[in-house]
């Protein structure tokens, strides 16, 4: 895996980022992570979102991570998931501009607080062709009329952002969608990282690869 530290600009803020691009020269599809809550924590190096980056590349596709603004050296404050939708835009903007990235093939990401940004930031832009969600937090409504194809999964054992939210959540989705709740594991995913990451990895490289 090569790692290209850069900032991404975002009107008048720039943002700490990271694109983690499989180890031979290509033109690779790309997908945008989202990472979880920053008010506790969160950051673009999370447990679950590296792991979903090392997979993807496995795979021979490329991951941009990204701190939202008020994280690590990323500029500004904590937007309420409001603002951070923008900066998961100028994410986007970067990734489909980048020489190494097919702007035809580009997914994007959420995992728990990120599932309010990814989640209406991929519906609503053209440039995406496939969202996914890890224990994603989700807003009543959002992607009800999205025709892109969705992967959500969950643990049964979250205790924060409950399987039976997600699958509340969920319900209203447009079709196509998958939905797994998977046995055992808690919001964390400690110790099954690569299982989330693997579904999704698997997930975007099939619907990517096949994007026009």
């Amino acid at each position: 895996m090569r790692r290209v530290e850069t900032i991404i600009n975002n009107d008048t803020i720039s943002l700490e980022a990271c694109l983690d691009l499989p180890d031979l020269k290509g033109c690779y599809p790309g997908v945008v992570l989202c990472h979880p809550h920053p008010l506790y924590g969160g950051n673009m190096n999370n447990n679950v979102i590296l792991a979903v980056s090392r997979a993807l590349t496995r795979e021979g596709a490329a991951s941009l991570r990204f701190n939202f603004r008020g994280v690590g050296r990323s500029q500004g404050s904590f937007g309420g998931g409001v603002l951070e939708q923008d900066d998961a835009r100028a994410a986007l903007s970067y990734l489909v501009k980048h020489e190494e990235i097919n702007p035809a093939r580009v997914g994007i990401m959420g995992y728990s607080f990120g599932g309010v940004v990814a989640l209406p930031v991929g519906g609503g832009s053209s440039a995406v062709k496939a969202i996914a969600g890890v224990s994603p937090v989700i807003t009543t409504g959002v992607l009800k009329d999205c025709v892109k194809p969705k992967l959500i999964i969950c643990g049964a054992e979250d205790n924060i952002v409950p399987s039976s939210l997600v699958l509340r959540g969920t319900a209203d989705m447009a079709e196509p969608k998958i939905v797994e709740v998977i046995p055992g594991v808690d919001h964390f995913w400690w110790g099954c990282e690569k299982e989330a990451a693997d579904m999704v990895a698997d997930f975007f490289v099939r619907i990517l690869n096949r994007a026009e």
